[in-house]
């Protein structure tokens, strides 16, 4: 018996380039506020990862603006289009 590896040869996307392309399809009629406990399901990941992210995304998207809104019980965060 042999066992066959299947390597595909797709890598999956990093979990910032994922959010990176939820934000960036959700802006592109204007700006979008969220809370990340709000969206954590549908990009799957846990609201601080999307939190620990979007500090990131803030300094490195050229094509998002991301701004830290306010902070009522949780961040609100506001991205556009850059």
């Amino acid at each position: 018996m042999s066992a066959t590896l299947t390597s595909s040869t797709e890598e999956e996307p990093s979990k910032e380039e994922r959010l990176k392309s939820f934000l960036a399809e959700k802006a592109t009629d204007g700006e979008m506020y969220f809370k990340s406990k709000f969206i954590a399901e549908e990009v799957g990941l846990s609201p601080k990862e999307i939190g620990a992210l979007m500090v990131k995304l803030k300094d490195s998207a050229s094509e998002l603006q991301v701004e830290k809104w306010s902070y009522t019980s949780a961040t609100t965060w506001r991205v556009e289009p850059a």
